[in-house]
């Protein structure tokens, strides 16, 4: 009998299945297709070679870069937090979401996530015995906090936030998270597990991370993940950051499902956060958005709002009246260009003529895939 009856195969596996099929330029999956740093992988090329660094190295993580960790929160949002209470270092954030919620979630509780989400959520709800609840954003993609508290009773465990949002790229405002403190404060039971993935991925707008707020603290759960802040999504590293009872709990999950995380590759990135100066992402791919944007801005697509992230959505409505996931896999036959229809992020399937576009690839891969969009 089948844990999770509902599952099959991913849309980003279809439409990237479908793109090679087709030898479309694929702008589905949300990964890179340019090199990373030269000084990562110089410092790689050096951790490989010691001995001790092909070792596994303890539970929690890396020492020295804990100690990064612990630099680099405090530097970005005025946090001191303990090394060996508050962080754990993780095979990725997916993991890292599956295993908080396999310590913290019992069976019945209810965890609010609010669509569109990521697809892996919901998996790990379930898996963990718990019961997700699916609450919509606004159709401008940002919290309708009146329907949001309405979701919460007595069985809510978590509010799972997502902020920059995938797939939206929006990014939240000052007055949601002062509204956010004021549940909290209201619910005297309710977590927050906040996905911050691509916190450090804003433009216009800042990014604000629960750990800045003192009144979330120690009621709240951050997911961060390395593989985006350096365009390293194959590494699969990542890291929580939670109050020290709540981390006790998940470390005792962490060291049975994979005790611990890639040696070298949290050697080399302990040396390299030496070496970087995160704040600089902002701009990196704010001129890769400015440059798509402008490739595209002529085109029969209406653009979206990107304040954040590597994504941008466009509504196909002025196109087509054909459902999203029918039109994105038309585009990709008779275009060759591979998006993701939004719908698929929602558990209802609402469908407001929205796809999604990444736009971390080569300036070559954007012009070529500019010039595909534009003839549509």
């Amino acid at each position: 009998m089948s844990k999770l009856p509902h599952v099959g195969t991913s849309i980003f596996s279809v439409m990237s299945k479908m793109a090679m099929e087709h030898q479309a330029i694929n702008l589905s999956q949300g990964f890179p297709n340019f090199p990373i740093d030269p000084k990562l992988t110089a410092i790689h090329a050096r951790i490989v070679n010691e001995a001790q660094s092909n070792q596994y190295c303890p539970m929690a993580g890396h020492p020295l870069l804990l100690e990064g960790l612990q630099k680099l929160i405090h530097q970005s949002y005025g946090r001191i937090v303990d090394t060996s209470t508050n962080l754990l270092v993780t095979a990725g954030a997916t993991q890292a979401i599956f295993t908080i919620f396999q310590a913290l979630v019992d069976k019945n509780d209810e965890v609010i996530v609010l669509d569109p989400c990521y697809d892996s959520y919901e998996s790990s709800i379930l898996l963990a015995g718990a019961k997700p609840i699916h609450v919509a954003l606004g159709d401008d993609y940002l919290p309708d906090w009146n329907r949001i508290e309405g979701a919460i009773t007595s069985k809510t465990k978590f509010l799972l936030i997502n902020n920059p949002h995938n797939p939206s790229g929006r990014v939240w405002s000052e007055n949601d998270y002062m509204i956010l403190e004021q549940l909290v404060e209201k619910h005297p039971n309710l977590l927050i597990l906040s996905d911050e993935v691509y916190e450090y991925i804003t433009f216009e707008k800042k990014h604000i991370s629960i750990n800045e707020r003192s009144k979330l603290r120690e009621r709240a759960l951050s997911v961060s993940s390395f593989g985006k802040t350096f365009h390293i999504t194959g590494w699969k590293i990542g890291y929580i950051v939670a109050p020290t009872a709540l981390m006790d709990e998940i470390k005792k999950v962490h060291q049975f499902l994979v005790f611990c995380v890639n040696s070298t590759a949290q050697a080399t990135l302990a040396a390299y956060l030496k070496e970087v100066n995160v704040r600089e992402l902002g701009s990196f791919y704010q001129q890769k958005r400015d440059f798509f944007q402008s490739l595209i801005k002529d085109s029969r697509f209406e653009l979206l709002p990107s304040e954040g992230t590597y994504f941008q959505l466009a509504s196909y409505a002025n196109i087509s009246s054909e459902d999203d996931i029918s039109f994105t896999k038309r585009i990709l036959v008779e275009n060759k260009i591979a998006t993701i229809p939004v719908s698929v992020f929602n558990s209802d399937g609402r469908d407001l003529k929205h796809i999604r576009l990444c736009y971390a690839k080569t300036e070559e891969t954007l012009i070529q895939a500019a010039e595909k969009l534009n003839r549509i």
